[in-house]
């Protein structure tokens, strides 16, 4: 399984540095990973930059993170991954969230949560959950019913 994460901004926090790295490092027995940061702009700028970096990800399945998407349980986050494209990509937006062109390119719509998270929150817990989703995939122990 190919998985990508755009987000826009960087994590400066060193915590958060360390722990994604870490959920990174433990998702790479499942998957490839890949994380493509792109600058903090104006939402316009951001949107040309995401869409010029899809261009690279052609038949992707692409999932923009975005306060109006779906939510899921661990387990159907799971079954989303088992029944996506080869290549999944994931979106976080910045401050501004995610443009309109950018979420039409969307196979999903996903939502973390009801409440809005910083870029660096999103990121964190958007890796755990691929971590634990390809963990179920693979009848790994990480999760428990």
């Amino acid at each position: 399984m190919l998985l990508k994460i755009i987000a826009i901004g960087k994590l400066k926090d060193k915590y958060f540095r360390e722990r994604c790295d870490e959920y990174a490092k433990w998702l790479s027995p499942y998957a490839k990973l890949e994380i493509k940061e792109l600058p903090d702009s104006t939402p316009e700028k951001e949107a040309i930059a995401i869409l010029k970096e899809l261009e690279k990800d052609k038949g992707a399945f692409i999932v923009p993170m975005a306060e109006e998407g779906q939510q899921y349980t661990s387990r159907q986050f799971a079954e989303l991954l088992d029944k996506a494209a080869r290549k999944v990509v994931f979106i976080i937006g910045g401050p501004n969230g995610i443009a309109q062109e950018v979420k039409q390119q969307a196979g999903k719509l996903l939502s973390l949560s009801k409440m809005t998270f910083t870029h660096e929150f999103a990121r964190l817990i958007l890796l755990e959950q691929l971590f634990r989703a390809t963990n179920i995939l693979n009848g790994g122990h990480y999760h428990r019913d």
